[in-house]
Formats: structure tokens, sequence, C-alpha cells
């Protein structure tokens, strides 16, 4: 027996796609396999790498009188938004077909979801490069809540799908970390929205 992991509701007694998402079918035995593997351990472990290093360069401002709490969060920032992107780019099909099943623009437009990587991208260059103008942030802002937003109607409608925050790479289902990930982004560009 075949099953989407988008879709687990889809049955199919041979392989193929999905109707709803056009994802490969996976056999029933894989699907319980890829679940007992998933696991949020990967995405803590990204983030906290990413707060042990901005931290770590904050702490270096800090002995030289420097710190700044605009520069700590800039320096998360880009890292979160470099690497997430990074991930998304490995698979970036497979992102784009898995983003099109929650976000609410790439529902309407497939096409962005091969673009949005590379707006955190920007992003997280924008960031590294000290490139953090009011219009930039304000992108961030929307961009980061119009995505929360997409997530938030399927946590409320407590449908099941894959979160594709980390691209395909990770099987993270979407739930309210997700949710945390994409709207705590858009606050603290608004902290530094407010800031500079």
């Amino acid at each position: 027996m075949y099953t989407c992991p988008m879709h687990p509701e889809i049955k199919s007694s041979k392989s193929g796609t999905c109707p709803k998402c056009n994802m490969m079918l996976v056999t029933v035995k894989d699907l319980k396999i890829e679940k007992e593997e998933n696991s949020f351990t990967p995405f803590f472990i990204i983030i906290g790498l990413i707060l042990i290093t901005s931290l770590a360069i904050s702490f270096k401002d800090f002995q030289v009188s420097n710190f700044v709490l605009n520069s700590f969060l800039s320096n998360f920032m880009a890292g979160f938004f470099i690497v997430f992107a990074g991930f998304k780019l490995l698979d970036l099909k497979g992102f784009a077909d898995g983003y099109f099943t929650y976000d609410l623009l790439a529902k309407r437009w497939y096409t962005y979801g091969y673009i949005y990587p590379f707006i955190e991208l920007f992003f997280g260059l924008s960031m590294i490069l000290n490139f953090m103008t009011r219009e930039v942030l304000i992108a961030e802002i929307i961009v980061m809540t119009f995505s929360g937003f997409g997530v938030l109607i399927k946590l409320l409608k407590k449908e099941k799908f894959s979160c594709a925050c980390l691209g395909t790479f990770f099987k993270l289902p979407l739930t309210k970390v997700t949710l945390i990930e994409d709207f705590g982004m858009a606050v603290l560009a608004l902290v530094l929205l407010f800031n500079i």
C-alpha cells in the first residue's frame, strides 16, 4: 500500500504521485519509519548553533565594550536566513512542492516556492553586509508574517502537513514551532526596525 507523506489520507495500491501535491507516494512501511525518524532535534540543534555563534560574536564585541543588541539580533537573523535558505536550496523542487501545500502565496503562484529561498538568502546577506534599511526590515516583517499566516491557518484547521522550513532534508511536522519560527523572525525584524 502506498500513501502520500503530506496527505496520509491518499492511499494507492501502486506507486505514483499524490493527486493533491504531486509528491511521490511512499509505502506505508516507509512512511512509518520516516515518522519515527521525524524529530525536532535537528531543528533545535541548528537554531542552537546559530544562537551560540551569534552569542560568541557578541561576546567578542562585549569584551571590547562594543556590545550592541542590534548587532546580536542581526547576526542571529543572518545565520537563520542563510542556513534555512541553504537547506531549502538542497532540493528546491521538493521545497516548492512542500511549501505549495500551506503557504498562501505559493498556493496561488507555485513559482513563489522556487523564489522564497532566494528571498531568505537575500535577507541573510543583507544582515551580514549591514544593509538593514527600513525597506529591507519591512520586507522581512511582511514576508515572515505572511508565511506565518499560512502555517496558522493549517494549524487552526488541524490539518497534518510537513513543514518545509528546512527543505526536504529534514522531515518536520507543521506545528507551533513553525509558527514561532515565522512570527519570531518578524518580531526580531520589528525590534531592529524600531532601533535603527
